[in-house]
């Protein structure tokens, strides 16, 4: 039965919390010690990355495809997303016998596509950004008179959101503060509406990728923005613009807004990868970033990790960028004479030091001389910053004034 009367109640944020265990997998707190040692506070993390489809988006569009008439789900369910809605969508839509169609931009990773496909929906690329595949799927709903299920800005899918608040609240009581990924501020709303109504005294504050800050534009302006464009490795919340219907509702719930640049999104990558064992997309990772901004101590904090579809060549890229980042594969310049046992000595040296070689080029043409100078560009793997200095001390004490350049793997 379709529900007329207004969402985002308390009355419809326990339906939906109960309504949505029908679809999703328990994903209880996660006590992180080593992001509490880090910070100084006492970090858990909410796993939605470990859902069924692999984000928290099931909440929402099996909450939302449960508010609908038999008649709408039957002319056809169509949504626009970057892959997590869109698995959400597809995934609710084969639960109800209804047909999916999910236009996604074309930069949507394959595992994303693969996935939305796997669930039996009709998927069609459109688009560089997720704004650009919304208005095809508009078209396309207007066209054929399908059902449009908004990723965001619609207030049946944010209460289903706002099931993850319910959860947290329910397990952790006392939580001081709630990190909320954002996009087009969807999750932002249900969750920060919730906790507030729960207990007031909750800190909810939401985390956007520094090229895509729409919501804090728009709070800044007092009214929704669209940026000009958005550029960010956090693919699900590449968002121009904020949602319109929602937008009163982050005003008035969320406390504040942080926004992390994409390189600490890569260092959180290998910070949940190697203490956690856990694989967390970029957009996924804002929380966990926006750790290091907070200045407080000694504080409650829940972590939304909202989703965790990452492809193997993007996770591959991130590893190695993180590794660099951290000062654990670098690359190093050195001139050295062209002559028999020059490679032998350097080679030596940084055995010594315990440094691993992983990468070797040798260029004879960087000089018109070769019996005074040719290039060896040696790519290394350290323990870190201090293994990386000590590596790079120890070529300077042999005399060839080692070059720190950009590394290239």
């Amino acid at each position: 039965m379709k529900m007329s009367s207004e969402m985002l109640t308390l009355e419809r944020f326990e339906e939906a919390a109960e309504r949505v265990k029908e679809a999703t997998l328990p994903t209880e707190l996660v006590y992180s010690e080593f992001l509490s040692n880090q910070t100084g506070n006492k970090i858990y993390l909410k796993p939605e990355n470990m859902q069924f489809t692999g984000a928290y988006k099931v909440r929402g569009a099996y909450y939302k495809m449960s508010t609908l008439t038999e008649e709408e789900r039957q002319r056809g369910i169509i949504t626009a997303s970057a892959g997590n809605h869109a698995q959400g969508v597809a995934y609710a839509a084969k639960r109800y016998n209804a047909k999916a169609i999910i236009v996604m931009p074309t930069t949507t990773p394959l595992i994303k596509v693969n996935r939305t496909k796997s669930y039996g929906a009709e998927v069609v690329l459109h688009g560089n950004v997720y704004d650009e595949a919304c208005d095809k799927a508009l078209e396309l709903a207007k066209e054929h008179g399908y059902t449009f299920i908004h990723p965001f800005d619609d207030l049946a899918v944010a209460t289903g959101q706002g099931s993850i608040a319910m959860e947290i609240v329910k397990e952790l009581p006392l939580v001081d503060y709630i990190l909320v990924p954002v996009g087009g501020g969807g999750l932002a709303t249900g969750v920060s509406t919730l906790a507030k109504m729960l207990n007031p005294k909750i800190k909810v504050i939401g985390v956007e990728p520094a090229g895509a800050n729409c919501l804090q534009e728009s709070i800044r302006a007092g009214k929704v923005v669209t940026l000009p464009n958005v550029s960010t490795i956090a693919d699900g919340t590449a968002v121009k613009t904020p949602g319109s219907n929602i937008f009163p509702y982050l005003q008035k719930n969320l406390d504040s807004i942080i926004t992390v640049e994409d390189e600490e999104l890569v260092v959180a990558f290998l910070d949940m990868v190697e203490n956690h064992k856990m694989i967390v997309e970029n957009s996924g990772l804002l929380t966990v970033a926006a750790l290091k901004h907070l200045p407080i101590k000694n504080q409650k904090i829940v972590s939304i990790l909202s989703g965790g579809n990452m492809d193997v060549i993007t996770m591959s890229s991130v590893v190695q960028q993180g590794l660099i980042f951290r000062d654990r594969i670098f690359t190093v310049s050195v001139l050295l004479p062209d002559k028999p046992g020059e490679l032998y000595r350097v080679s030596g040296i940084i055995a010594d030091v315990n440094g691993n070689v992983i990468k070797l080029e040798h260029n004879q043409f960087v000089s018109t001389n070769r019996n005074a100078a040719v290039e060896l560009r040696i790519t290394m793997e350290a323990f870190g910053p201090e293994h990386k200095q000590q590596i790079i001390d120890a070529l300077t004490e042999g005399r060839l004034k080692p070059k720190v350049v950009r590394t290239n793997i």
